[in-house]
């Protein structure tokens, strides 16, 4: 029978009892126990964060591995003891209660009526709402979390603004991991009306990243997750007089975006049967997703040496306004407009659109109009469609400077740039000349033919070369797997045994039928690199043996298909845990000094201890595997090269490895050595130190990278700030200052400077960085 009215109904089939009760909850209440059962997705109950001892109301998906909160009700006031009375009153009023009788939490929600049943009931999208219980499937809500959301977000949460109620819905990141009081960091969609939409991470009032702009279906810069393997089935952002905001329909609720204390924002789906949280996203991904790094009318590409480039038709402002540690341009107009006959557009495909602060959005006109419209306004720099969808109309006008703009290869849209008639008359014959050379080439190449006969030659050349690799693997001291067992170890190549994917292709793990674990790489069709590395990779580290290099237990060739098969890591590779913010505590200064241990060991018999003298030319954390025991191996030795005894360098045209671990000489005039390796391994033991990536590193009060940030604390006499902040009290200020020393000996400029491996690793191999004394002396940056 029920009863007039209700206090506290957590339970997904709603019970009902007197206004007066409460349920008291203090009674040896334990962190992580529910008052909330029953529903399938989440849980409502008391918990205590990290190593906190302070206690929470919130409300966390359920049977997770690990507990993850999606919201607090007391963030701010914390309870300090294990009280805690939660109440609904007959007025509405939701509120947490501590055991002196203070109400530490309020939900603030009143209702003028009395006479109706009053409810609170956790949705199973997450949302704790407080409704009229006399009508079934009420959306209108007296009060739900989803409008005070925290530093996640869930589908069907709205994010944006109320222009009626004026409330603003952001999420804001947590303090620390321990502390889900708000934090430096915000996640917001613009509000402001007559702007068009975007997304911002901001840092108090600073904007350190640019999500957006909305396209139609996502904001730009993300990957469009509406597919069959994807829980995103829509996206939408709504417009109208009352309200604007933007949110996610999912299909099973098991995605959810969080802002990191650390100012990141993080998109995870949710893996059954075991749940565990996969990550899909997460951002600034590379150093150009940082907020206006290139500056106005700069263009910054990944893809290039130098990140940062003036957009065509803009040239730099001084040699000297650019910095060559973060490649940033200062970009200004060739030359002024003045509306002239000839002005006219560049078009830039593939590109993210600048920011649209400074932008007018016109939602009926098409692309021809939108033209029109920029070039009668002398103010108008720019102009494109932002909409991608089938038929999708609407006009962005840019007036001011073009502000982080980067080029997107597959999500990328269309940007046309106002430039003055003579630059784009230049243009224009360029691109006549080119058209012309082209011609004129493939005229020449129909001509001429006798190159058939020069291409059947070279065929047979092909061949033998083949036959000759082949006869070199088959010589390997490795086995050769059949295609059949390996597709039996890995479930075929389930998506379920995928670990990652490098350059190399797809790496799988595996279970042999003696039980053995393996690790499969798989070479992609598609792959950047191809049969060549596929081969030196299985003639190089088959003759290699050392505790501190990955062990290759064979290779598969049949057919098309190419795989190479290494022990298995079970910790994955060093990169995964020292950049990830939620697992970098766990390497502690012992771990990440014994990991730097062996690294050199392993380096050293590479450079000298081997039969042979190995190169690596592409040492970095992605390319350090860690085993049960986080003990450190080198691996992917596709680029390798192996010298001869009175060998000391080689010269190649072909530049590879990774941006941010390369040397100078290599990168400029192709030259390698075990120098350049030292290089690599120096870039690796500041990463390690710091927890930060050389590549994209950005500091608030200069613009040098981790190489000169380094240096410039060591003329400071400020080492010791380089170190990463979650070691804490873990570390000994010796070994960190011997490491952080070390570490600018090798990435020194001049190679001649740089120290050989077996001056910074022990020969006896017991303990690292001997003579890094006698040798600190020859300290020496050519910047």
């Amino acid at each position: 029978m029920l009863l007039p009215y209700t206090t506290l109904c957590l339970l997904m089939l709603v019970t009902t009892c007197r206004s007066s009760d409460t349920i008291d909850v203090h009674q040896n209440i334990s962190d992580g126990e529910t008052i909330v059962s029953g529903n399938a997705r989440f849980e409502l109950g008391f918990f205590s964060p990290g190593n906190s001892k302070n206690r929470y109301l919130g409300i966390w998906f359920k049977n997770t591995s690990s507990q993850t909160v999606a919201w607090v009700a007391n963030r701010e006031t914390p309870l300090i003891d294990n009280s805690g009375v939660v109440k609904l009153d007959n007025q509405g009023n939701l509120t947490l209660i501590d055991g002196s009788g203070k109400v530490i939490w309020s939900s603030n929600s009143l209702v003028s009526s009395r006479n109706i049943n009053l409810v609170v009931q956790l949705l199973d999208t997450g949302n704790l709402v407080i409704r009229n219980g006399n009508i079934s499937n009420n959306e209108s809500f007296i009060w739900q979390s989803f409008d005070y959301p925290e530093d996640t977000y869930l589908p069907r949460m709205k994010m944006g603004k109320n222009f009626i109620t004026g409330r603003e819905t952001y999420l804001t990141s947590w303090r620390s991991v321990d502390d889900p009081s708000p934090g430096e960091y915000t996640l917001r969609v613009s509000t402001e009306k007559g702007k068009y939409t975007q997304a911002y991470v901001k840092r108090g009032s600073a904007i350190v990243l640019r999500i957006g702009p909305y396209n139609g279906i996502t904001f730009s810069g993300q990957a469009n997750y509406a597919s069959d393997a994807n829980p995103i089935s829509d996206s939408n952002v709504i417009v109208h007089q009352n309200e604007m905001y933007s949110a996610y329909i999912s299909k099973n609720n098991t995605i959810r975006a969080i802002v990191t204390p650390g100012g990141k924002l993080e998109i995870s789906l949710l893996k059954f049967p075991n749940p565990e949280w996969i990550p899909i996203l997460t951002m600034p991904r590379d150093y150009c997703d940082n907020y206006g790094v290139c500056g106005p009318y700069g263009n910054c590409n990944t893809a290039t040496s130098r990140y940062c480039r003036c957009l065509t038709g803009f040239e730099r402002k001084t040699l000297d306004e650019t910095n060559s540690y973060t490649n940033t341009s200062v970009c200004k107009q060739s030359m002024p407009f003045d509306c002239g006959l000839g002005e006219g557009f560049q078009k830039f495909s593939s590109m993210k659109l600048p920011d649209t602060e400074n932008a007018v959005f016109i939602s009926n006109m098409s692309l021809l109009d939108c033209e029109v419209a920029c070039k009668n306004n002398c103010s108008c720099n720019a102009y494109a469609n932002p909409n991608i969808t089938i038929g999708g109309v609407g006009c962005l006008l840019w007036y001011g400077g073009l502000i982080d703009v980067r080029v997107y290869p597959q999500n990328g849209q269309d940007l046309y740039v106002r430039l003055a008639a003579s630059k784009l008359l230049d243009l224009h014959s360029k691109k006549k000349r080119v058209v012309m050379e082209v011609s004129l080439s493939i005229a020449a190449v129909l001509t001429f033919s006798g190159l058939i006969l020069t291409f059947h030659t070279w065929r047979k050349w092909k061949k033998r070369l083949e036959a000759n690799s082949s006869n070199q693997m088959a010589s390997a001291e490795v086995s050769v797997f059949s295609l059949s067992k390996i597709s039996r170890a890995t479930n075929d190549f389930s998506v379920d045994n995928k670990l990652g994917e490098g350059g190399f292709g797809p790496v799988y793990k595996g279970q042999l039928d003696e039980g053995r674990e393996i690790a499969v790489k798989r070479l992609s069709k598609t792959s950047g690199q191809g049969i060549d590395e596929f081969k030196n990779e299985v003639i190089c580290i088959a003759k290699l043996q050392h505790r501190n290099l990955v062990k290759l237990l064979g290779y598969c060739v049949q057919g098309e298909e190419k795989m190479l098969i290494y022990e298995y890591m079970p910790n994955k590779s060093l990169d995964s845990f020292l950049f990830d913010e939620s697992r970098k505590s766990l390497l502690d200064w012992p771990k990440r000094f014994h990991i730097i241990h062996g690294i050199a060991r392993g380096l050293l018999y590479l450079h000298q201890d081997s039969r042979l003298k190995v190169v690596h030319r592409d040492l970095k954390a992605g390319n350090i595997l860690l085993d049960h025991q986080m003990r450190p191996k080198i691996s992917d030795f596709g680029l390798a090269r192996m010298f001869k005894e009175d060998e000391n360098e080689a010269n190649t045209k072909r530049v590879v490895g990774t941006l941010g671990y390369i040397s100078p000489e290599y990168a400029v005039n192709g030259l390698y050595s075990v120098k350049s390796d030292i290089f690599s391994f120096g870039v690796l033991l500041l990463e390690i130190v710091s927890g930060k990536k050389n590549r994209g590193f950005i500091h608030e009060d200069h613009n040098d990278n981790l190489l000169g940030h380094t240096w410039r604390l060591y003329k400071e006499d400020k080492s010791l700030d380089l170190i990463d902040e979650c070691l804490h009290a873990s570390y000994s200020t010796c070994e960190v200052l011997r490491s952080i020393h070390v570490g600018l000996l090798c990435v020194q400029h001049r190679v001649e400077d740089r120290p050989d491996t077996p001056i910074v690793v022990a020969s006896d191999g017991s303990r690292i960085f001997y003579q890094w004394v006698h040798c600190f002396r020859c300290l020496n940056f050519n910047r």
